[in-house]
């Protein structure tokens, strides 16, 4: 596991799926200053956390908990369906957000 937060390796994540840190934190309903301190190793993610960059990034949770620091946690598989609805509440959050900027 890594001590530190890996900063590199979630900015080459969100770059390979041509993503960024904004849409990350939005996934997660953080604000991006809380971002920021989580890639500045100075804020924790929750295991749901954890879950929700797994399924963005498209990778397993304990890579993103690898790569996230020393404490984090690894969420179980049995919360699957709650990490999943809780991205399609992400989601379509951030879907009406976008419908309600085009309309300006």
């Amino acid at each position: 596991m890594a001590l530190f937060f890996d900063a590199a390796w979630f900015e080459a994540k969100l770059a390979e799926r041509g993503l960024t840190r904004r849409v990350m934190a939005a996934a997660t309903g953080m604000s991006e200053a809380d971002l920021a301190l989580a890639f500045k190793d100075q804020r924790e993610l929750s295991a749901e956390e954890v879950g929700i960059f797994a399924d963005l990034l498209g990778v397993p949770a304990a890579e993103v908990a690898l790569n996230a620091g020393v404490s984090t946690p690894v969420p179980g598989q049995e919360d699957l369906a709650g990490r999943l609805a809780a991205l399609e509440k992400r989601v379509a959050s951030l879907e009406a957000e976008l419908a309600r900027l085009k309309g300006r």
